[in-house]
């Protein structure tokens, strides 16, 4: 007799897609993006001023770095795509190599194992960054890509500079992770 309406089933459990690891990811991109500040409040033209000297150009960069980072981020990566438009080989390197860098040095957790070796981050670093220089210099690109991270930050530097820094209150965990990062910038006495 044969059964027609039973749904299959195998005896070998099928394997088990690792949706911890999903999850993490998930909410780590989740988190990262949360730091971004609304776009209105990065380019308030009223808080747009020159700095007093020096000194306050090089507090205003400090706080701002701090505060609009993702955006700032955000900004590089766009600029980065732009760039690479006409230059199709290169775009689709530059996006397997971000992926590469997201699953193998942003969102790894435990050390990386290879043939039953532990490899340290450093290892894993300074292996991506050779990686990331031979690709972009084999696709021909390398000078619009220079170009485009040179244009990205001089932006970058200028708005920080720029833009007020006076009306921004970071909260506590935005203010530790600055700290940490030696972007503190400390209040003139």
């Amino acid at each position: 007799m044969t059964n027609y309406g039973a749904i299959p089933t195998s005896s070998h459990p099928s394997p088990a897609i690792d949706l911890e690891y999903i999850s993490r990811a998930k909410h780590r991109i989740k988190s990262g993006l949360a730091t971004r500040r609304p776009w209105k409040s990065m380019f308030d033209i009223e808080s747009m001023t020159l700095p007093h000297g020096f000194f306050d150009a090089i507090s205003r960069i400090k706080t701002n770095l701090g505060y609009f980072r993702a955006n700032y981020a955000i900004g590089v990566l766009f600029i980065l795509f732009l760039s690479l438009l006409y230059h199709p080989t290169s775009l689709i390197v530059l996006s397997i190599l971000v992926v590469f860098w997201i699953f193998l040095y942003f969102l790894r957790d435990e050390p990386l194992v290879v043939f039953g070796y532990q490899i340290d981050d450093r290892t894993v670093l300074i292996g991506l960054s050779v990686l990331t220089v031979v690709m972009l210099l084999l696709t021909h690109a390398t000078s619009n890509i220079l170009g485009s991270l040179l244009t990205a930050a001089v932006l970058v530097l200028i708005h920080a500079a720029v833009r007020r820094s006076d009306n921004l209150f970071l909260d506590e965990e935005a203010a530790a992770v600055t700290e940490a990062s030696g972007l503190m910038s400390y209040p003139s006495s």
